[in-house]
């Protein structure tokens, strides 16, 4: 590390696929091998707020051109950027913090549509609004340069993993499993860049059957897998795809796999199917690395699932703990990364490589928008 390069004071903000709320985390970086933990928190959406996300992913689905903002997706926009700048403004009052703490707010926005195959993503968020909001310079839209230059533009947090690993100097190879709406793992061994692929469905397909069932965000816990039988012909249907036979780098849009294969289960095995498909989708990849991780350290919303751990732990060759169990913050993991991908941005350091996105050279991204 360059130590005469200054530690960045920066807010990282993430609304993942699994449309729960938005994760805020505060650290200090220099963007490379420096990251100092801070304080987090989260603020959850509210039932309207989910709806009209669910509204702007089924219009978004539509859309051929990353500006077009009809309907429910506009009005999803402006809700995003709105909660953004609400939790912002309350996690500063609750810290202590004012808004001349801050060098830096990295703000993902939410993911509506994602077809790189298309050259097309589009997060919603205004990131030039909420820098005039809160007074503070923010960057934005960190997946459209990969995409533009032929890359996946996801996942783009493995440079964030890399580091963390580097730090506590794991025995390697190490993975990091992300489990938020779609599932991703970042392979980190030596001192190459590291491996990246989105590996199946996270949580997306679990939560959208509880939602279309009963009407609940979520099965909390795995309480309703812990009740059901996986059903073997249905698991096989769902793991009968190319997208699995496909080595790294590969991303997937969140609505890409069907609950079809399990309408006919019961509530109890149809969730038990879906959570053991994330599970097995997982083991999948292993086959298209360089050699079977040590150790798989599983980060997001899916690893306070312990039926979901289980499935892992019996589907995968190697041990399986948590980020919270390293001493790490598995719920603020990626929105820490996007305060360091922000660090990143601002001095010009790649945030996807050939390995993580298949972009044809390191690169750099993201919008800087001043207040």
């Amino acid at each position: 590390m360059n130590r005469k390069t200054p530690l960045f004071r920066a807010i990282g903000l993430m609304s993942g696929t699994s449309m729960d709320g938005v994760d805020i985390a505060f650290i200090e970086t220099d963007g490379e091998g420096a990251v100092r933990f801070g304080p987090t928190g989260f603020q959850p959406y509210d039932d309207a707020d989910r709806a009209l996300l669910r509204a702007a992913l089924a219009e978004a689905a539509g859309l051929e051109a990353r500006e077009r903002r009809p309907g429910a997706v506009a009005a999803a926009e402006e809700m995003v950027t709105r909660r953004h700048g609400e939790a912002v403004q309350r996690f500063l009052l609750e810290k202590g913090l004012g808004p001349g703490d801050i060098d830096l707010i990295g703000f993902h926005g939410q993911t509506v549509l994602h077809r790189p195959q298309q050259r097309l993503t589009i997060q919603i968020g205004d990131g030039a609004a909420l820098a005039r909001h809160l007074g503070a310079p923010v960057v934005y839209d960190f997946r459209a340069a990969d995409v533009a230059a032929g890359g996946q533009g996801a996942p783009v947090v493995p440079v964030y993993h890399r580091a963390l690993v580097e730090a506590a100097a794991m025995p390697q190879p190490v993975a990091l499993l992300n489990l938020g709406g779609v599932a991703n793992v970042t392979y980190v061994d030596g001192a190459s860049d590291p491996i990246a692929c989105d590996t199946g469905p996270g949580n997306a397909l679990i939560d959208d059957l509880m939602h279309a069932r009963i009407g609940e965000a979520l099965d909390r816990h795995g309480l309703t897998a812990a009740c059901g039988r996986v059903d073997e012909d249905a698991l096989s249907a769902l793991l009968d795809d190319p997208f699995f036979a496909a080595p790294p780098p590969k991303s997937l849009d969140r609505n890409a796999f069907s609950r079809a294969p399990v309408d006919k289960l019961s509530l109890e095995d149809a969730a038990a199917t879906l959570t053991a498909f994330t599970a097995a989708s997982v083991a999948k990849l292993l086959p298209h690395l360089p050699r079977p991780p040590a150790l798989l350290v599983v980060c997001g919303g899916g690893a306070r699932n312990p039926i979901l751990l289980r499935e892992l732990t019996q589907r995968l060759p190697c041990r399986v703990t948590t980020a919270d169990k390293v001493g790490w913050s598995g719920d603020a993991m990626e929105a820490q990364a996007f305060a360091y991908l922000a660090v990143r941005a601002k001095r010009g350091l790649p945030l996807t490589f050939p390995s993580t996105t298949g972009v044809l050279q390191p690169i750099s991204g993201g919008v800087l928008a001043k207040p």
